[in-house]
């Protein structure tokens, strides 16, 4: 695989106003009105969300991440897909790209809600 070409450079200003952080992946879930998206109920610490990301078919089994942690970028607006609200997104990697897609995770556990950066 060749990388994708790198992208405009942005100020340190505009990567630190994207508010990335660490959640637990409680459950995983159906959303009835997609065939791609799943709905990650997510507990940061102090809150929960509720967070549609179009994992259904690019894994075979997507309950297989309930419970584990994961980076996700919470300072999205929330946005309406297939009727539901989604509240962030999920930090993966690999799909843009054509590879096996995995999540972005700490290499052992934190707290739920410790920022990225």
């Amino acid at each position: 695989m060749t990388p994708a070409p790198l992208k405009p450079t942005i100020t340190f200003e505009q990567f630190s106003a994207v508010d990335i952080r660490v959640g637990t992946i409680t459950a995983v879930e159906e959303v009835a009105n997609s065939d791609k998206l799943m709905r990650l109920v997510v507990d940061f610490g102090d809150h929960t969300r509720r967070i549609l990301a179009g994992i259904k078919k690019e894994r075979a089994n997507p309950r297989e991440i309930e419970g584990r942690q994961a980076l996700f970028v919470l300072n999205l607006p929330s946005r309406k897909m297939a009727g539901e609200i989604s509240e962030g997104m999920l930090f993966d990697l690999g799909y843009a790209d054509g590879v096996s897609p995995c999540l972005a995770m700490p290499e052992h556990a934190v707290p739920n809600g410790t920022r990225a950066g």
